[in-house]
Protein backbone atom coordinates (compact mmCIF):
# COMPACT_ATOMS: atom_id res chain seq x y z
CA UNK A 1 0.00 0.00 0.00
CA UNK A 2 1.48 3.38 -0.99
CA UNK A 3 2.43 5.72 1.84
CA UNK A 4 0.40 8.51 0.24
CA UNK A 5 -2.99 7.61 -1.16
CA UNK A 6 -3.72 8.42 -4.78
CA UNK A 7 -6.55 10.78 -3.77
CA UNK A 8 -4.08 12.79 -1.67
CA UNK A 9 -1.65 13.01 -4.58
CA UNK A 10 -4.50 14.14 -6.86
CA UNK A 11 -5.54 16.84 -4.37
CA UNK A 12 -1.96 18.14 -4.12
CA UNK A 13 -1.57 18.00 -7.90
CA UNK A 14 -4.60 20.25 -8.40
CA UNK A 15 -3.41 22.60 -5.63
CA UNK A 16 0.06 22.79 -7.24
CA UNK A 17 -1.53 23.99 -10.48
CA UNK A 18 -2.72 27.18 -8.79
CA UNK A 19 -0.01 29.85 -9.04
CA UNK A 20 1.18 30.99 -5.63
CA UNK A 21 -1.11 28.69 -3.64
CA UNK A 22 0.63 28.55 -0.23
CA UNK A 23 2.10 25.32 1.13
CA UNK A 24 0.37 25.94 4.47
CA UNK A 25 -3.00 26.09 2.71
CA UNK A 26 -2.27 22.78 0.96
CA UNK A 27 -1.43 21.18 4.30
CA UNK A 28 -4.46 22.84 5.88
CA UNK A 29 -6.75 21.44 3.17
CA UNK A 30 -5.30 17.95 3.53
CA UNK A 31 -5.63 18.02 7.33
CA UNK A 32 -9.20 19.31 7.05
CA UNK A 33 -10.28 16.45 4.79
CA UNK A 34 -8.11 13.82 6.48
CA UNK A 35 -9.32 14.61 10.01
CA UNK A 36 -12.65 16.45 9.64
CA UNK A 37 -14.14 15.03 12.84
CA UNK A 38 -11.19 16.16 14.92
CA UNK A 39 -11.06 19.50 13.05
CA UNK A 40 -14.75 20.29 13.55
CA UNK A 41 -14.81 18.83 17.04
CA UNK A 42 -12.05 21.24 18.06
CA UNK A 43 -13.63 24.12 16.12
CA UNK A 44 -16.98 23.69 17.85
CA UNK A 45 -15.29 23.43 21.24
CA UNK A 46 -16.72 19.97 21.83
CA UNK A 47 -13.37 18.15 21.80
CA UNK A 48 -11.43 17.92 25.07
CA UNK A 49 -8.23 19.30 23.53
CA UNK A 50 -9.93 22.39 22.07
CA UNK A 51 -8.47 24.92 24.57
CA UNK A 52 -4.91 23.60 24.15
CA UNK A 53 -5.16 23.43 20.37
CA UNK A 54 -6.59 26.94 20.06
CA UNK A 55 -3.74 28.30 22.20
CA UNK A 56 -1.11 26.83 19.88
CA UNK A 57 -2.99 28.01 16.78
CA UNK A 58 -2.91 31.58 18.08
CA UNK A 59 0.77 31.24 18.95
CA UNK A 60 1.62 29.77 15.54
CA UNK A 61 -0.34 32.51 13.77
CA UNK A 62 1.70 35.18 15.56
CA UNK A 63 5.01 33.47 14.78
CA UNK A 64 4.19 32.55 11.17
CA UNK A 65 1.70 35.02 9.69
CA UNK A 66 -0.08 33.52 6.67
CA UNK A 67 -0.64 35.11 3.29
CA UNK A 68 -4.22 35.66 4.43
CA UNK A 69 -3.15 38.06 7.20
CA UNK A 70 -5.61 40.91 7.41
CA UNK A 71 -8.43 38.69 6.15
CA UNK A 72 -11.31 37.72 8.37
CA UNK A 73 -11.86 34.06 9.22
CA UNK A 74 -15.11 34.11 7.24
CA UNK A 75 -13.18 35.13 4.10
CA UNK A 76 -11.41 31.77 4.12
CA UNK A 77 -14.29 29.52 5.14
CA UNK A 78 -17.96 30.28 4.55
CA UNK A 79 -21.31 28.96 3.46
CA UNK A 80 -23.88 30.38 1.07
CA UNK A 81 -27.49 29.70 1.97
CA UNK A 82 -29.22 28.12 -1.02
CA UNK A 83 -32.81 27.22 -1.75
CA UNK A 84 -33.77 23.60 -2.34
CA UNK A 85 -34.08 24.11 -6.10
CA UNK A 86 -30.51 25.45 -6.33
CA UNK A 87 -29.21 22.58 -4.17
CA UNK A 88 -30.89 20.09 -6.48
CA UNK A 89 -29.25 21.68 -9.52
CA UNK A 90 -25.81 21.50 -7.89
CA UNK A 91 -26.13 17.73 -7.41
CA UNK A 92 -27.52 17.26 -10.93
CA UNK A 93 -24.80 18.91 -13.04
CA UNK A 94 -23.57 16.69 -15.87
CA UNK A 95 -20.48 18.57 -17.06
CA UNK A 96 -17.37 20.22 -15.65
CA UNK A 97 -17.86 23.93 -14.99
CA UNK A 98 -15.58 26.76 -13.97
CA UNK A 99 -16.94 30.11 -12.78
CA UNK A 100 -16.00 32.65 -10.16
CA UNK A 101 -18.90 34.26 -8.37
CA UNK A 102 -18.92 38.04 -7.95
CA UNK A 103 -18.84 39.54 -4.48
CA UNK A 104 -22.54 40.36 -4.81
CA UNK A 105 -23.26 36.61 -4.61
CA UNK A 106 -20.41 35.37 -2.39
CA UNK A 107 -19.53 38.43 -0.28
CA UNK A 108 -16.05 37.35 0.74
CA UNK A 109 -12.62 38.20 -0.65
CA UNK A 110 -11.48 34.57 -0.89
CA UNK A 111 -12.96 31.21 -1.96
CA UNK A 112 -15.64 32.20 -4.45
CA UNK A 113 -15.12 29.70 -7.28
CA UNK A 114 -17.54 27.07 -8.49
CA UNK A 115 -15.12 24.70 -10.19
CA UNK A 116 -16.62 21.27 -10.61
CA UNK A 117 -14.59 18.40 -12.00
CA UNK A 118 -16.51 15.15 -12.41
CA UNK A 119 -19.60 16.60 -10.69
CA UNK A 120 -21.41 13.27 -10.93
CA UNK A 121 -18.99 11.91 -8.34
CA UNK A 122 -20.78 12.58 -5.05
CA UNK A 123 -20.06 11.18 -1.60
CA UNK A 124 -22.27 11.43 1.45
CA UNK A 125 -20.44 11.48 4.76
CA UNK A 126 -21.39 11.58 8.42
CA UNK A 127 -21.81 15.23 9.37
CA UNK A 128 -18.79 16.29 11.48
CA UNK A 129 -20.89 18.87 13.35
CA UNK A 130 -23.60 16.39 14.31
CA UNK A 131 -20.99 13.77 15.12
CA UNK A 132 -19.36 16.16 17.61
CA UNK A 133 -22.57 16.66 19.61
CA UNK A 134 -23.61 14.53 22.56
CA UNK A 135 -27.24 14.41 21.36
CA UNK A 136 -27.11 15.09 17.62
CA UNK A 137 -29.97 15.48 15.21
CA UNK A 138 -30.49 12.36 13.13
CA UNK A 139 -29.64 11.04 10.67
CA UNK A 140 -25.91 11.68 10.75
CA UNK A 141 -25.06 10.94 7.09
CA UNK A 142 -26.24 14.16 5.41
CA UNK A 143 -23.12 16.04 4.20
CA UNK A 144 -22.66 15.92 0.43
CA UNK A 145 -19.15 16.20 -1.03
CA UNK A 146 -19.30 17.01 -4.72
CA UNK A 147 -16.76 16.48 -7.50
CA UNK A 148 -13.07 15.67 -7.57
CA UNK A 149 -10.55 15.66 -6.00
CA UNK A 150 -12.70 16.02 -2.86
CA UNK A 151 -14.98 12.99 -3.22
CA UNK A 152 -12.09 10.53 -3.52
CA UNK A 153 -10.33 12.12 -0.54
CA UNK A 154 -13.36 11.47 1.64
CA UNK A 155 -13.97 7.95 0.37
CA UNK A 156 -10.31 6.94 0.73
CA UNK A 157 -9.80 8.32 4.21
CA UNK A 158 -13.23 7.69 5.73
CA UNK A 159 -14.51 4.41 4.26
CA UNK A 160 -16.55 3.68 7.38
CA UNK A 161 -18.18 7.11 7.52
CA UNK A 162 -18.82 7.85 3.86
CA UNK A 163 -20.09 6.21 0.70
CA UNK A 164 -20.37 6.97 -2.99
CA UNK A 165 -23.92 7.86 -4.04
CA UNK A 166 -25.74 8.65 -7.25
CA UNK A 167 -27.18 12.03 -8.15
CA UNK A 168 -30.63 10.56 -7.56
CA UNK A 169 -29.63 9.54 -4.02
CA UNK A 170 -28.19 13.00 -3.39
CA UNK A 171 -31.48 14.51 -4.50
CA UNK A 172 -33.34 12.30 -2.04
CA UNK A 173 -31.08 13.35 0.85
CA UNK A 174 -31.76 17.01 0.06
CA UNK A 175 -35.51 16.44 -0.04
CA UNK A 176 -35.48 14.47 3.21
CA UNK A 177 -33.47 17.19 4.97
CA UNK A 178 -35.82 19.85 3.62
CA UNK A 179 -38.73 17.96 5.17
CA UNK A 180 -36.85 17.86 8.47
CA UNK A 181 -36.57 21.65 8.35
CA UNK A 182 -32.82 21.80 7.78
CA UNK A 183 -31.05 24.51 5.79
CA UNK A 184 -28.94 23.84 2.69
CA UNK A 185 -25.55 25.59 2.56
CA UNK A 186 -23.05 25.55 -0.30
CA UNK A 187 -19.66 25.64 1.44
CA UNK A 188 -16.51 27.28 0.09
CA UNK A 189 -13.06 27.10 1.71
CA UNK A 190 -9.75 28.68 0.77
CA UNK A 191 -7.80 25.60 1.89
CA UNK A 192 -10.04 23.51 -0.38
CA UNK A 193 -8.30 25.08 -3.36
CA UNK A 194 -10.41 28.22 -2.99
CA UNK A 195 -13.63 26.68 -4.19
CA UNK A 196 -17.00 25.10 -3.52
CA UNK A 197 -16.74 21.53 -2.31
CA UNK A 198 -19.83 20.54 -0.32
CA UNK A 199 -23.51 20.99 0.41
CA UNK A 200 -24.20 20.75 4.13
CA UNK A 201 -27.71 20.30 5.45
CA UNK A 202 -27.71 22.24 8.69
CA UNK A 203 -29.71 22.64 11.88
CA UNK A 204 -29.20 25.46 14.35
CA UNK A 205 -28.69 23.05 17.26
CA UNK A 206 -25.73 21.14 15.76
CA UNK A 207 -24.14 23.24 13.00
CA UNK A 208 -20.87 24.90 13.99
CA UNK A 209 -21.17 27.46 11.19
CA UNK A 210 -24.64 28.50 12.33
CA UNK A 211 -23.42 28.79 15.93
CA UNK A 212 -20.48 30.94 14.80
CA UNK A 213 -22.80 33.12 12.73
CA UNK A 214 -25.16 33.60 15.67
CA UNK A 215 -22.17 34.57 17.84
CA UNK A 216 -20.96 37.32 15.53
CA UNK A 217 -18.72 35.57 12.98
CA UNK A 218 -20.49 36.30 9.67
CA UNK A 219 -19.53 33.08 7.91
CA UNK A 220 -22.93 32.53 6.29
CA UNK A 221 -24.19 34.56 3.34
CA UNK A 222 -27.86 35.09 2.60
CA UNK A 223 -29.45 33.31 -0.34
CA UNK A 224 -30.34 36.70 -1.79
CA UNK A 225 -33.99 36.23 -0.89
CA UNK A 226 -36.15 37.13 2.08
CA UNK A 227 -39.36 35.55 3.30
CA UNK A 228 -42.57 37.56 3.24
CA UNK A 229 -45.97 36.81 4.80
CA UNK A 230 -49.22 36.86 2.86
CA UNK A 231 -51.29 37.77 5.90
CA UNK A 232 -54.62 37.04 4.25
CA UNK A 233 -53.63 33.35 4.08
CA UNK A 234 -51.91 32.99 7.46
CA UNK A 235 -53.84 31.09 10.15
CA UNK A 236 -51.13 31.48 12.83
CA UNK A 237 -50.43 27.74 13.02
CA UNK A 238 -46.78 28.50 13.99
CA UNK A 239 -45.29 25.85 11.67
CA UNK A 240 -42.97 28.47 10.20
CA UNK A 241 -41.90 29.73 13.62
CA UNK A 242 -41.05 26.21 14.79
CA UNK A 243 -39.00 25.47 11.66
CA UNK A 244 -37.04 28.72 11.28
CA UNK A 245 -33.38 27.84 11.89
CA UNK A 246 -32.35 31.51 11.98
CA UNK A 247 -34.90 32.59 14.63
CA UNK A 248 -36.20 35.28 12.29
CA UNK A 249 -39.92 34.64 12.89
CA UNK A 250 -41.96 35.78 15.86
CA UNK A 251 -45.66 35.89 16.64
CA UNK A 252 -47.73 38.51 18.39
CA UNK A 253 -51.51 38.74 18.62
CA UNK A 254 -51.89 35.80 16.22
CA UNK A 255 -49.82 37.62 13.61
CA UNK A 256 -46.54 36.40 12.13
CA UNK A 257 -43.65 38.85 11.89
CA UNK A 258 -40.41 38.25 9.97
CA UNK A 259 -37.21 40.02 10.97
CA UNK A 260 -35.80 40.63 7.50
CA UNK A 261 -32.35 41.41 8.90
CA UNK A 262 -32.16 37.95 10.48
CA UNK A 263 -33.89 36.11 7.63
CA UNK A 264 -31.37 34.32 5.39
CA UNK A 265 -33.85 33.36 2.69
CA UNK A 266 -33.45 29.60 3.03
CA UNK A 267 -37.10 28.90 2.20
CA UNK A 268 -37.67 26.34 4.95
CA UNK A 269 -40.59 28.36 6.33
CA UNK A 270 -42.11 28.43 2.85
CA UNK A 271 -41.94 24.68 2.35
CA UNK A 272 -43.37 24.07 5.83
CA UNK A 273 -46.34 26.43 5.59
CA UNK A 274 -49.47 24.31 5.00
CA UNK A 275 -51.46 27.37 3.91
CA UNK A 276 -48.95 28.69 1.36
CA UNK A 277 -48.91 31.96 3.29
CA UNK A 278 -45.16 32.55 2.93
CA UNK A 279 -43.08 33.28 -0.13
CA UNK A 280 -39.50 34.15 -0.97
CA UNK A 281 -38.84 37.40 -2.79
CA UNK A 282 -35.59 38.80 -4.10
CA UNK A 283 -33.87 41.16 -1.67
CA UNK A 284 -31.20 43.26 -3.44
CA UNK A 285 -29.80 44.41 -0.11
CA UNK A 286 -29.09 40.75 0.72
CA UNK A 287 -26.91 40.18 -2.34
CA UNK A 288 -27.43 38.00 -5.38
CA UNK A 289 -28.54 34.36 -5.37
CA UNK A 290 -26.05 31.65 -6.27
CA UNK A 291 -26.81 30.90 -9.90
CA UNK A 292 -25.82 28.00 -12.13
CA UNK A 293 -24.57 29.26 -15.52
CA UNK A 294 -27.28 29.20 -18.22
CA UNK A 295 -26.92 26.28 -20.59
CA UNK A 296 -25.25 24.02 -18.02
CA UNK A 297 -26.18 20.39 -18.60
CA UNK A 298 -28.44 19.30 -15.76
CA UNK A 299 -29.53 15.70 -15.27
CA UNK A 300 -33.23 15.02 -15.51
CA UNK A 301 -33.84 13.36 -12.15
CA UNK A 302 -37.28 12.46 -10.92
CA UNK A 303 -38.22 13.80 -7.51
CA UNK A 304 -41.36 13.73 -5.41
Amino acid sequence: MPAIKRSTRDFLKVANQIPGFPLLEKLHGYFYMRFPYLYIGIGTGEHRISPIFNFFVRLFSRLFPSSNSGKAFADTYHGKVIRIDTAKKLVSIKEDINISYPEQAIPYSLARDLILQKPERIAVMDCPCRSARKKPCLPIDVCLIIGEPFTSLVLDHHPNRSRLITQTEAMQILEDEERRGHVHHAFFKQAMIGRFYAICNCCSCCCGAMHAHQNGTPMLASSGYVSRVRKELCIACEECLENCQFFAITMSDDTIFINEESCMGCGICVSHCPQGALELTLAPNKGEPLAIPPGTKIASIASD
